[in-house]
């Protein structure tokens, strides 16, 4: 398994890896594919989430609503 520095992450990789889910397990429980998660953790697009998938990422991610990054992805890349 590949190390990764907390400064490597993305906001919304960091709180996936901390609760042990791969790409494909969030997008799953989601509603989603693995390529969706993949390009939010990338800043390549913005998660258009209805309000029951928003209460399941954060239930899945055991965050509040006020712990939520306000970018999933890294804002370098999305300002690009």
């Amino acid at each position: 398994m590949e190390m990764f520095k907390k400064s490597d992450l993305s906001p919304l990789k960091r709180l996936r890896v901390k609760r042990f889910m791969t790409q494909k397990q969030l997008g799953k429980a989601l509603g989603v594919t693995e390529m969706t998660v993949s390009n939010w953790e990338s800043g390549r697009s913005v998660p258009k989430l209805t309000p029951v998938q928003y209460k399941k990422l954060l239930e899945i991610l055991q965050i509040t609503s006020a712990e939520l990054p306000d970018q999933f992805g890294f804002p370098s890349d999305a300002d690009g």
